[in-house]
């Protein structure tokens, strides 16, 4: 089971850099540029110094090892969703809407038969509100896509147990600030720098598999 989800991952990694390649920092109509992005994917799929496609890998094969099977495929896709997130927000700065809104609806009848949707709907909305206080009090430390992507990892962490829930919402937030003091200590910016937060939130979310 393990190797077989390292191996789908590694292919889902191979999927995730081409799509990723389609997205760009500001584009001109955000549709018109998801509807390129798809529609160009099997054009742009190629090996080339990988680390998205082992990265992927290891997540898959952690949550197999880990999680229940009845988990497993909602988990799965929100792990093949977030790696795509997570390198579009590396690399541009933006976690599309074309990946996140319809993942709400999809990640809820994955976890329907997991018999804890009430409790991934509550874990979605209380960390969607979290992240929508804090980009109220300081909205150029974060995006409305932050606030969008945490509802989807509330609603994960929540379905496997709010202590999941607690873990995966700090650990998003400590690496963030880890990854701040380290580019202030290293002077590589300074206290206004913005950098993506997408990663640092879905890195933190692999404490649900703990």
């Amino acid at each position: 089971m393990v190797w077989a989800a390292a191996l789908t991952g590694f292919v889902v990694g191979v999927l995730v850099r081409a799509l990723a390649d389609g997205f760009e920092p500001d584009p001109v109509d955000p549709r018109a540029e998801a509807r390129r992005a798809f529609a160009g994917l099997p054009g742009r799929v190629r090996l080339a110094k990988p680390v998205i496609e082992p990265a992927t890998a290891a997540v898959f094969a952690l949550l197999a090892w880990r999680m229940e099977p009845v988990y497993l495929p909602a988990l799965l896709y929100a792990a093949a969703v977030g790696s795509a997130l997570a390198v579009i927000d590396w690399r541009t700065q933006r976690l599309p809407d074309v990946l996140t809104l319809p993942s709400y609806p999809i990640l809820a009848l994955l976890l329907l038969p997991t018999g804890r949707l009430p409790d991934a709907l509550l874990g979605g909305a209380a960390l969607l509100l979290l992240y929508g206080v804090l980009w109220f009090v300081r909205p150029t430390a974060m995006g409305l896509g932050d606030v969008k992507l945490a509802g989807l990892i509330g609603m994960a962490a929540g379905a496997v147990g709010w202590n999941a829930w607690v873990a995966a919402a700090l650990a998003g937030q400590l690496l963030g600030a880890l990854y701040a003091i380290a580019l202030l200590v290293l002077r590589k910016a300074d206290r206004s720098a913005e950098f993506p937060f997408g990663p640092f939130m879905l890195a933190g979310a692999l404490c649900l598999a703990w």
